[in-house]
């Protein structure tokens, strides 16, 4: 019988052998040295979203004035053009968001060698970012614009000479708690008649106060009762009587206004959800367009 001579291999050998094989054998590198995300397509995309966003507001803003009118029974409803506008919104954000996630989805870098459900993910993922960096930029653009537009309306308060010689200060307040309030205070006209805007700053600042507590004092009723007996002659009965109906009423419009801003912002909510689905989806259109695209 024959017997090998070999001597038997160590384990210690085998196993400097095996790490041997593991660092000559070659990495493979599955991270491109490229981002997946193609800022430069993402950014065009945002910017025409913006810009179509804008032109569409300006066009929906003409429609909306053009139908309205200050003659009563001439033109559209309110409620008309509430629903009016919420439409428009509606379509703004699904065309402008629409076609800045087509375009993002397009105009990307074309990805190689990966799976059909990262690309998909990817270009979803594009289509969101232009809904995201769009929005950001129509917002400072409208906030500009409101800002230099308020701006100009309310510029600081001229000063007139009064009647009798003395300097006074026009008011540039229009707002309803300024129209109550004048209209608290509203008296007939006469040749004698001196500036009350200090008087009628301090009326607003009560009534301010008393809309952010939900009812008008006690102290402040009384006093303003007295100041509706000394400007407009009533009786005292009569003042405290306008007094309550002025608050009242002013409570009732701040809480329209209210409901109105409530109303709004709450479907600005869901159209811009909308804007968002639009242009995540139309993104995916685009890239696999741009992906089927044929060599020349």
């Amino acid at each position: 019988m024959e017997y090998s001579t070999a001597a038997p291999i160590s384990t210690r050998t085998q196993t400097a052998f095996a790490d041997s094989l593991v660092r000559t054998e070659p990495r493979v590198h599955n991270e491109a040295h490229s981002s997946g995300v193609s800022w430069a397509a993402v950014v065009a995309g945002a910017f025409v979203s913006a810009a179509l966003a804008v032109i569409l507001l300006s066009l929906g803003t003409g429609l909306g004035l053009s139908s309205v009118s200050p003659w009563s029974g001439v033109g559209a409803s309110a409620s008309a053009i509430g629903a009016g506008a919420i439409v428009w919104l509606i379509l703004m954000q699904v065309i402008s968001c629409s076609m800045g996630g087509y375009l993002a989805g397009r105009l990307r870098t074309k990805w190689a060698n990966i799976h059909t459900d990262e690309v998909y993910f990817r270009d979803t993922a594009h289509g969101f970012l232009v809904w995201a960096v769009g929005l950001v930029i129509t917002a400072s653009f409208l906030a500009t614009a409101a800002a230099s537009m308020m701006g100009g309306a309310s510029t600081p308060n001229s000063t007139t000479i009064s009647r009798a010689g003395e300097p006074t200060v026009a008011s540039s307040d229009h707002s309803p708690t300024a129209y109550f309030v004048d209209s608290l205070i509203r008296s007939k006209p006469t040749a004698s008649e001196r500036d009350d805007e200090p008087l009628r700053a301090e009326t607003r600042t009560i009534f301010a106060n008393a809309l952010r507590q939900g009812n008008l004092p006690v102290r402040d009723r009384s006093y303003l009762a007295q100041v509706v007996v000394a400007k407009t002659g009533v009786s005292v009965p009569d003042a405290e009587k306008r007094v309550s109906d002025t608050f009242l009423e002013t409570q009732e419009a701040a809480d329209t206004a209210r409901k109105a801003l409530a109303h709004l912002s709450l479907w600005l909510f869901v159209a811009l959800l909308i804007g968002a689905f639009c242009a995540s989806f139309s993104a995916t259109i685009g890239g696999r367009q741009r992906d089927h695209v044929q060599l020349v």
